[in-house]
């Protein structure tokens, strides 16, 4: 089987969840598919060059770079299909072409843009939207990260629960270095809570300062507070300007994040909305306890291994903050139940999945209809 694959997110410099999900489900699927009698032929289609390194060499990948500044999905993505006639096309990343022929999939990793309208750019939104409705009616199946995905997928867009496959991404257990070097490059002191993420209003920034704050004022000892992340859309200055015990990391280095994680008390984590809570599953793979919201896609992915609280409730927050903080015991449980819990996401079963996926969508019989 030919399956063409959009490998143009995997290429970024600056990659955010998306971008790494698309990255190590490939390496995955490559690895994977070189372990079959007749491996299928991979297609990989890339905007720019990707590094010699980046995937196995293997005889069944071909990799095509078509360089475009813009509309690259919809033009030189899609001209290179009808070229190559696939047996499946496979887009990770919500967008797939407007004209092209064949199976398809795609993966939906989450639609925080229709439960936050106004947290997105008007453009952005429009653009999400349209290309996700159409995408989504378009694909013969749809990977989504999660059950909450799932749910919207059938909420907002009236998608046949059958098209629908719930896929878990893989979370890697970051590396862990030297944690005294990554303080000092960081300016860090010893205790600190970790929030990591773009610093935007989805993300409930305000309200995690806001009860960050609250703490701060109870706790004889306070824990600073520490915010890994660029500034996204609609950041406001005024969340964080003189609050006393917040530190603005920035952009963290990749290769720092494990230690990062690991130093800090705990993760909090009290997102409005996520599809998938990499940052979540990160955190325990380090061994820290972690603070989520009870929305979204979060319970789903902690189980029964985080505190989990109303992201609309400062007081909550300022509570399990001080919590955590206080109660060694309970961050020993946490810490314990979360080693345990983001055991069960992997790469190798997130690849199994979808290449079962793209496999069903290629030889389907004429695709389920939009509901």
């Amino acid at each position: 089987m030919r399956i063409a694959i959009d490998a143009s997110r995997t290429t970024v410099k600056q990659p955010t969840g998306t971008e790494r999900y698309a990255l190590r489900l490939l390496q995955t699927l490559i690895d994977l598919n070189a372990r079959r009698s007749a491996p299928h032929e991979l297609l990989l289609y890339f905007r720019e060059a990707p590094a010699t390194a980046l995937f196995p060499n293997q005889a069944f990948v071909m990799q095509r770079v078509i360089p475009l500044a813009r509309l690259w999905t919809h033009a030189r993505f899609a001209a290179a299909l009808a070229q190559d006639k696939p047996d499946v096309t496979f887009v990770p990343a919500h967008t797939l072409p407007f004209v092209f022929g064949g199976r398809a999939a795609v993966t939906v990793h989450d639609l925080g843009y229709c439960h936050f309208p106004r947290m997105h750019p008007t453009a952005q939104r429009m653009y999400l939207d349209l290309t996700t409705r159409y995408s989504v009616g378009r694909a013969d199946l749809i990977l989504a990260d999660s059950q909450a995905t799932a749910d919207d997928l059938q909420r907002f867009y009236g998608v046949h629960s059958g098209k629908i496959r719930v896929v878990y991404p893989g979370v890697d257990a970051p590396s862990v270095g030297d944690r005294a070097a990554v303080r000092r490059k960081y300016g860090l002191p010893e205790r600190y809570f970790l929030f990591v993420g773009t610093l935007q209003p989805r993300k409930n920034i305000e309200r995690l300062v806001r009860a960050y704050m609250r703490y701060h004022k109870a706790a004889p000892n306070p824990a600073a507070l520490v915010l890994v992340g660029g500034r996204g859309w609609l950041y406001d200055p005024a969340w964080t300007a003189g609050v006393e015990g917040l530190i603005l990391a920035g952009y963290a280095d990749e290769a720092d994040k494990g230690t990062l994680y690991a130093g800090a008390l705990a993760l909090v984590f009290p997102s409005l909305y996520e599809g998938f809570g990499f940052p979540l599953l990160e955190a325990m793979h380090c061994g820290i306890p972690v603070i989520a919201s009870s929305t979204s896609s979060l319970p789903e992915l902690a189980g029964e291994a985080a505190l989990l609280v109303d992201p609309l409730e400062i007081d909550a927050l300022a509570a399990a903050m001080q919590l955590v903080a206080e109660d060694a015991a309970l961050r020993a449980e946490l810490s314990a139940r979360g080693s345990v819990q983001a055991q069960h996401f992997t790469w190798e079963k997130a690849a199994e999945a979808a290449l079962r996926t793209l496999e069903d969508a290629a030889h389907m019989s004429p695709p389920l209809q939009m509901s």
